[in-house]
């Protein structure tokens, strides 16, 4: 086992958990199917590699990059509400469009970002260059994104975007407008699939056009991981999920490289971790229900079905009677 592997899947995981945490947006609060996630990934990463290219700063970069997924997202929602196209359509026909804008953006397929200034340099430039910087960077923005959308949806903007996943009808009865809330929860969304495509490509030293194919699966199986482990009870337990659903997928893709799959397997194992998460909570159930009835729960059986429980004395068997 190597451990510099390890730490690596690890920091790609939190990284990618900020990812999660947009998916989780859509998938967990407005019950949403959004493919926008593939075209916005890297658009964020093309958006943020272009302007540091071009002299702006690494921060700026990735906050541009917010504002550019975000509004990739609002084009996703604005075509669902106000053109009456079906969610999942709406989201692939943008998925669709952004592949082009990506690559009008960058000019071509990749942008190299090797000898650029970027945010882990401007860390290293300020002191802070250490083997776990890229940890701690990830960790930080991690927790800081996941504490963001905790009190975001504790505010009562945040609730009649939750409210408009779960009811919209009863949402829509007390007067908020429902498309709104869901251009908004799909903006927000899809900023943060941007703004993490922009931090992984300072990460990795490129942005490519084809680096958000399977962005969803991705993300899906951080969420339905997370949540299968962490019972999404409340808002904070379901964005916790959401993190350590992605740092566990990325751990599991490393172990299951270590035991010996190719690369080009990672499509097989990704589909058998969702498949095992989603079918988790059904084979569970199956197997308590095949366990043995307790003596208390085979006496209560007998009382309500009037006959006496196996060992009752003669005389609780005469008044059970009564």
């Amino acid at each position: 086992m190597s451990w510099h592997a390890l730490g690596g899947s690890i920091e790609q995981g939190l990284a990618y958990g900020v990812l999660a945490l947009g998916v989780y947006l859509t998938f967990r609060v407005l019950q949403f199917a959004d493919l926008t996630v593939d075209g916005t990934f890297p658009l964020g990463a093309a958006v943020a590699a272009v302007l540091i290219v071009g002299g702006t700063s690494p921060v700026t970069a990735v906050a541009v990059a917010f504002l550019a997924g975000a509004a990739a997202g609002a084009v996703t929602g604005f075509m669902h509400t106000k053109m009456r196209i079906a969610g999942l359509l709406a989201s692939i026909l943008t998925m669709t469009a952004l592949y082009s804008v990506n690559l009008r953006i960058m000019g071509r397929p990749n942008v190299p970002l090797l000898r650029q200034p970027t945010i882990f340099t401007m860390l290293a430039e300020r002191g802070f260059d250490h083997p776990l910087q890229a940890l701690v960077v990830f960790g930080v923005l991690a927790l800081l994104v996941k504490l963001s959308i905790d009190w975001f949806l504790s505010t009562h903007l945040g609730l009649a975007v939750r409210a408009t996943g779960d009811n919209p009808v009863m949402i829509r009865s007390l007067g908020v407008n429902t498309d709104s809330m869901i251009i908004l929860g799909l903006a927000f969304s899809n900023g943060l699939v941007a703004l993490a495509g922009a931090m992984i490509a300072q990460y990795q030293g490129y942005a490519d056009v084809g680096m958000g194919l399977g962005t969803i699966i991705t993300g899906l199986a951080s969420v339905i991981l997370g949540n299968a482990l962490i019972k999404p009870a409340t808002v904070f337990r379901g964005t916790l999920g959401a993190l350590l659903g992605a740092v566990l997928y990325r751990l599991a893709i490393y172990f299951a490289l270590s035991a010996g799959f190719a690369p080009t397997d990672l499509r097989i194992v990704t589909a058998g971790i969702v498949v095992l998460a989603l079918a988790g909570p059904a084979i569970k159930e199956r197997l308590a229900g095949r366990k043995a009835p307790t003596d208390e729960e085979l006496d209560a059986i007998a009382r309500a079905s009037g006959v006496v429980p196996l060992g009752a004395r003669p005389e609780q068997a005469g008044k059970e009677g009564m």
